[in-house]
C-alpha cells in the first residue's frame, strides 16, 4: 500500500456523523491550542502575574474542576448532553472574550475557576453525547478519527499562536483569545445545528426529571477502580511532557533542540496512528489486550530512556526518538483501550454521571504522578525508571479484575435488554465473515488523548 494510499485512508471518515464530530474536535483544538501557545507571555506580561501566581491559579482552578465533575454529569443527565455541550462552548468563548480585561490576581483565579468549570460541563457532555450518538461498532473508529482531528487542530493552533508571537506584539497578543472565542462560537454553532440529537437529547423534561431505579456509579466499585488504574496509565504524558524533558537537560548529553523532534514525532503519530491502533479493539476483552501491549511499550521506553543516562552523541539521541516512539505507541493503545471501557461499562442510562465519576476517579488516579515521577527519575535514577514502569504494571494488572468487577455490576442493576440495546451492533463485529476465511493481521505498533482525557 502505498504512502498516498494510507494517508488518504487515514483522512477518510469512518461516517459522516464521524466526520462532523472529528470538525468539532478540530475547531475546539484550534481555539484551545492557539490561546495556549502564548499564554505564558499573556499571563505575565498583559495580566501582569508572576508565574508562581499563573501555577497557583492554575491549581485552585483544577482543584473546582475536580469538585465540580461529577455535580456536572448529573447535570447532562438531567439537561441533555448536546445541549450542555453547545452551552459550555458558549460558555467557554464568553470567558475567552473577557481575558483581555483581566489585570490582577483575583479576577486570573476567579475567570480561571469558571472556564474549568465550564470546560468540565464540556467535557462530560462531550464523552457522554460520543458514546450515546454512535453506533456501538463505530465508536472505536470514530473516537480514533476524532483524536487524530484533535491533534491536527492542535497543531495549527499552535501554529497560530507561534505567528503571533513571532511579532513580540503585546497588542497582537491581546487579540489572540478573541480569535479563541471566535472559534468557540464556532463550534458551538455547529454543535446545536449540524450534530443530531443523541438518545439521551430525546427525551421530555419530565423523563429526565425520573429518578432512574438501582445504584449509581459512586457505588460500583469496579467502575471507579477501573478509572483510577486507567488514569494510572494516562500519567505516560506526565512522562512525555515533563519526566523526559527534565532527564534531557540535565542527566543526558543531548542538545535542547531534539526536545523539539521529540514532541514533533508524537505529534506526527497521534495524527496519522490512531485508526490502526484502534482496529481489532471491539470490547473489554480486545481493550485488555490493547491496554497489555500499552504496558510492553510503556516498560521498554523506560528502559530505552534509562540507558540515555551513560550513552554519547548521536546515539543519545537516537535512543531518545525511540523511547518516544514506544512511549508514543503506549498512549495510542492505551486511548483506544479507554474508549472501549467507557462504551461498555457505563450504566447506558447514566453516561453523564458516569463520565463526571470517571473524571474524579481518574484524577485521583494521576494527580500523584508529577511529582512522584519527577523524584524517582531524577534521583533515583535506573532503578527511578524502573520503579516507575514497575507501578504502570501494576496499574495495568488491577484493570482486568476492575473491569469484571464493573461489568459484574452493570449485569446485577441494569436491565438486560438495556445493556443489550447499548451493545447492539456488538453481534455484526463478531459475525464470522462471509466467503473465504481470512487471517486478522495483527495491529501495527503505535496505535491509538485527554483523553485524559479531552474534549
Amino acid at each position: 500500500m502505498s504512502i498516498v494510499t494510507t494517508v488518504k485512508t487515514q483522512a477518510t471518515p469512518p461516517s459522516p456523523l464521524a466526520g462532523r464530530l472529528a470538525t468539532q474536535s478540530l475547531l475546539f483544538a484550534l481555539g484551545e491550542g492557539t490561546f495556549m501557545a502564548g499564554s505564558a507571555v499573556f499571563f505575565t506580561q498583559i495580566v501582569g502575574l508572576t508565574m508562581a501566581q499563573v501555577g497557583l491559579g492554575l491549581t485552585i482552578a483544577g482543584a473546582a474542576a475536580f469538585l465540580a465533575a461529577y455535580p456536572m454529569g448529573l447535570l447532562v443527565d438531567r439537561i441533555g448532553p448536546k445541549r450542555c455541550w453547545a452551552i459550555s462552548s458558549t460558555g467557554q468563548a464568553a470567558m475567552f472574550a473577557v481575558w483581555p480585561f483581566i489585570d490582577d490576581f483575583t479576577g486570573y483565579v476567579a475567570m480561571a475557576v469558571a472556564m474549568e468549570v465550564i470546560g468540565a460541563l464540556g467535557g462530560t457532555a462531550h464523552g457522554a453525547y460520543t458514546i450515546d450518538v454512535l453506533p456501538p461498532k463505530e465508536r472505536v473508529t470514530s473516537r480514533a478519527y476524532m483524536y487524530s482531528a484533535l491533534n491536527v487542530g492542535f497543531t495549527l493552533g499552535s501554529l497560530v499562536g507561534g505567528i503571533a508571537l513571532a511579532f513580540e506584539s503585546l497588542t497582537l497578543l491581546q487579540v489572540v483569545p478573541f480569535f479563541t472565542a471566535a472559534v468557540f462560537l464556532v463550534n458551538a454553532f455547529n454543535v446545536a445545528t449540524r450534530l443530531p440529537k443523541a438518545p439521551h437529547d430525546e427525551k421530555t423534561a419530565e423523563e429526565r426529571r425520573v429518578k432512574l431505579p438501582g445504584p449509581g456509579p459512586m457505588r460500583n466499585f469496579g467502575w471507579l477502580a477501573t478509572c483510577f488504574f486507567t488514569g494510572a496509565l494516562w500519567t505516560n504524558q506526565v512522562i512525555l511532557n515533563l519526566v523526559i524533558p527534565l532527564w534531557l537537560v540535565q542527566r543526558t548529553d543531548a542538545p535542547w533542540v531534539v526536545l523539539a523532534l521529540l514532541f514533533g514525532t508524537n505529534t506526527v503519530m497521534c495524527i496519522f496512528l490512531p485508526m490502526a491502533a484502534a482496529r481489532g479493539i471491539r470490547d473489554t476483552r480486545t481493550a485488555l489486550r490493547a491496554i497489555r501491549v500499552s504496558t510492553v511499550f510503556f516498560i521498554v521506553s523506560c528502559v530505552i530512556t534509562l540507558s540515555t543516562h551513560d550513552s554519547v552523541g548521536w546515539m543519545t539521541i537516537a535512543l531518545f526518538f525511540f523511547g518516544h516512539v514506544t512511549l508514543t505507541g503506549a498512549e495510542l493503545y492505551l486511548s483506544a483501550a479507554s474508549w472501549t471501557f467507557e462504551a461498555e461499562l457505563m450504566d447506558p442510562r447514566r453516561r453523564g454521571e458516569y463520565q463526571g465519576a470517571s473524571e474524579l476517579a481518574g484524577t485521583l488516579g494521576r494527580v500523584w504522578a508529577p511529582a512522584a515521577f519527577t523524584f524517582l527519575a531524577m534521583n533515583w535514577g535506573a532503578v527511578g525508571w524502573l520503579t516507575i514502569a514497575g507501578l504502570i504494571t501494576v496499574a495495568a494488572a488491577a484493570l482486568h479484575p476492575s473491569t469484571r468487577m464493573a461489568r459484574s455490576f452493570l449485569e446485577r442493576h441494569v436491565p438486560a435488554d438495556v445493556l443489550a440495546d447499548a451493545a447492539a451492533g456488538e453481534a455484526e463485529d463478531h459475525a464470522p465473515p462471509v466467503g473465504p476465511p481470512t487471517v486478522e493481521q495483527p495491529a501495527e505498533p503505535g496505535g491509538v488523548h485527554p483523553g485524559v482525557p479531552v474534549v
